[in-house]
């Protein structure tokens, strides 16, 4: 895991937290049925991937080192809650994408997405429906400046 805090102009400060492929599998199920047992999350996961007891029981270990998740103990059970959010781990993953591909700009991105890979017309109604409010955001923080 890398954190790293960055400023960006216009934006305001956010933590990036980039997270392994394995670690986005177990976080998945972690969400959906915390708490719960490393057993739980395997058996969640042996079917897709195929993977032992011992190998979820060690990477969770490890999410517990880098703050992804947490213990808690009860009597001789453990039982794991996720530290991170969704939208933590979106934002660290998209901060990473955006900063490989487009040199961390924004605009770049979205206009390539709309170039290259279309919208239909909810989703252009959306984004608009997006900037509009974004906008109203920005001129609120003016007048309250």
């Amino acid at each position: 895991m890398t954190k790293k805090t960055t400023e960006r102009r216009g934006r305001r400060k956010m933590t990036e937290t980039e997270v392994t492929e394995a670690e986005w599998e177990i976080l998945n199920i972690v969400w959906e049925k915390e708490p719960c047992a490393a057993g739980t999350v395997q058996e969640a996961l042996v079917d897709r991937k195929g993977w032992a007891y011992t190998t979820v029981k060690l990477t969770m270990n490890r999410m517990v080192k880098k703050g992804f998740l947490e213990i808690e103990k009860i009597r001789n059970l453990q039982l794991f809650r996720a530290c991170i959010s969704r939208a933590e781990a979106r934002r660290g993953e998209l901060r990473k994408m955006l900063d490989r591909a487009f040199g961390g700009a924004l605009t770049p991105m979205l206009k390539f997405l709309i170039e290259h890979e279309g919208l239909s017309a909810e989703e252009t109604a959306e984004l608009r429906e997006l900037v509009k409010q974004s906008r109203k955001r920005q001129k609120s923080a003016k007048m309250s400046r």
